[in-house]
């Protein structure tokens, strides 16, 4: 059997270390193509294992494709990743981070993350309305006696958001009192986020619609030079899901698992998140506020609309606020200048020439 989607997705990798963890997760990635996002030193050769199809990016090849619109990608932090969502040729984008491995379901097969991600992604979500047996789609599963007929058919779905086993994805205080803690708890569920409800989006283990939400999906600018950092995955998610309630598109959570090998130091991550962990009462509330227009027909009008109000509303917690809605709109500037029918043939084969290894 054919590989799902083989010539429509990438999966996307930002990393600092060698890739030996690809080992692991090669019958399921090898017939696909990787994007591999080097941060850090752009002199340090990356090891990739023989036989993965892959492009690989550093500094010097975001500076050198982007120009000046490269100041919008963070550098020093896995944000780094949406430089590979922007230069994937491809319908759906899978990312993944080089610490996560193969899970295992309670029977102790392998769980093949990747395929899920894709079943996610190719049945509708329900945001409208609850279904309380979880997604309606799934095996085993269906809509509910009292489910309107009018809504059965759903909305497309436009993110999977998959979870992790072994160590959780917490912030530096709760890494600090649960030092010991660790995710054994498997939950065979997928559901669809409701409309109207914001939630903390991760991106270890993340799949999306390219072609539906992209543009939005942009990681901030985190890291090096910047007053905050591990905010990068929640703030896209943030603003992925004001606009996918506005466009009529659908956020999945749940399955698929895998297992996160690596638990970061609790200090760094505050040192990271201080500003962070304030900022949020005020960030949270302005999300949960956004309004968008009906003007506002595409991701790009959407997201630019957002960084508008970004500044007016954001801009007054710190200037980091006002830096922030100025890059959102570099970012999608970026975007269009790579993915526009105009400049595939110029800036994408330029782009191309990063094609290394077979």
């Amino acid at each position: 059997m054919a590989p799902l989607l083989k010539d429509e997705l990438d999966i996307v990798i930002p990393t600092i270390r060698n890739l030996e963890f690809l080992e692991m997760w090669r019958p399921f990635f090898e017939p696909y193509h990787l994007i591999i996002v080097q941060d850090g030193d752009p002199t340090r050769t990356v090891m990739v294992p023989e036989g993965f199809d892959y492009e690989l990016y550093n500094r010097n090849d975001i500076n050198r494709i982007l120009g000046p619109k490269a100041s919008c990608i963070s550098f020093k932090d896995s944000a780094c990743r949406c430089f590979g969502y922007m230069v994937s040729k491809k319908k759906y984008v899978y990312t993944i981070d080089d610490d996560c491995f193969v899970a295992k379901d309670p029977t102790g097969k392998d769980i093949d993350a990747l395929a899920k991600h894709i079943q996610n992604l190719l049945c509708p979500s329900t945001p409208l309305f609850f279904n309380t047996l979880y997604d309606p789609y799934q095996e085993g599963a269906d809509f509910v006696r009292g489910y309107p007929f009018s809504l059965r058919e759903g909305v497309p779905t436009a993110v999977s958001h998959g979870l992790w086993l072994n160590i959780p994805d917490y912030d530096a205080p709760t890494q600090l009192v649960k030092p010991r803690e660790r995710n054994g708890r498997y939950v065979d569920a997928v559901m669809t986020i409701p409309k109207g409800s914001l939630f903390p989006m991760c991106g270890m283990n993340l799949a999306f619609d390219r072609e539906l939400i992209g543009p939005a999906m942009y990681f901030g600018l985190m890291g090096d030079g910047q007053p905050i950092g591990r905010y990068d995955d929640m703030w896209a998610g943030w603003c992925v899901k004001v606009i996918c309630d506005h466009l009529g598109l659908g956020v999945k959570t749940g399955l698929p698992y895998i297992w996160h090998s690596k638990a970061s130091n609790p200090f760094v991550n505050l040192k990271k998140e201080y500003k962070g962990i304030f900022w949020q009462e005020d960030i949270i509330p302005f999300f949960q506020a956004a309004k968008l227009t009906k003007e506002c027909d595409t991701v790009q009008k959407c997201y630019i609309s957002l960084s508008q109000q970004v500044r007016e509303k954001l801009g007054k917690i710190d200037p980091y606020f006002t830096k922030l809605a100025d890059a959102m709109v570099t970012w999608i500037e970026a975007w269009d200048m790579l993915n526009s029918k105009d400049s595939k043939d110029s800036k994408e084969a330029d782009a191309n020439s990063k094609l290394k290894g077979k």
